[in-house]
């Protein structure tokens, strides 16, 4: 009997150090995880919230202080969706797909265009919608297209808010089927 007891004490040391080795490599791993979160998004919290209030400080100074809209930052407007419309042509109709943004100077006139796209959007339909497919095919068609766009828009937006907001109108996607 007394070698059956000490079979079991040593069977039992025996499964007590992997259960331990498992328990501390645990207890590693996570303190390691945990430190690697730290540091990690520790570092990057601190920096994007120092340089998103910096920009915006600067945008609203040229406002605030009465300066020229012109020497704002220049900030650009995606409007949410393109403009997917039908254009009459020579031998038959095509369909034109237009993504717009808005090029503007500081940060007052970047809410002024951010508050006003629904009207933008109209103004544009307007314009879009005396296209025709013959004056798009060419360089020059998109051109006087893209000015029109621009008049239209500023005009819009004079009545409105009694200043020109928006500096240029970009097509950042132009589609022609």
């Amino acid at each position: 009997m007394a070698e059956d007891l000490e079979l079991e004490l040593d069977d039992s040391e025996g499964k007590k150090k992997p259960v331990m080795l498992i328990i501390i490599a645990v207890v590693v791993v996570l303190l390691g995880a945990g430190a690697a979160f730290y540091f990690l998004s520790g570092g990057d919290d601190a920096q994007p919230v120092a340089d998103e209030s910096a920009p915006a400080a600067e945008g609203a100074q040229p406002a605030a202080s009465g300066e020229d809209a012109t020497t704002g930052n220049a900030l650009y407007v995606a409007l949410p969706r393109p403009f997917v419309f039908n254009v009459p042509g020579q031998g038959r109709d095509r369909l034109v797909q237009i993504k717009v943004q808005l090029l503007v100077r500081g940060g007052n006139n970047e809410s002024l265009a951010k508050k006003h796209i629904p009207m933008i959007e109209g103004t544009l339909l307007k314009t879009f919608s005396g296209a025709n497919a013959d004056e798009l095919s060419t360089l020059e068609g998109k051109e006087r297209l893209r000015e029109q766009a621009l008049t239209d828009i500023k005009s819009a937006l004079q009545g409105l808010e009694g200043t020109e907001v928006v500096e240029q109108v970009l097509f950042t996607g132009f589609v022609m089927q």
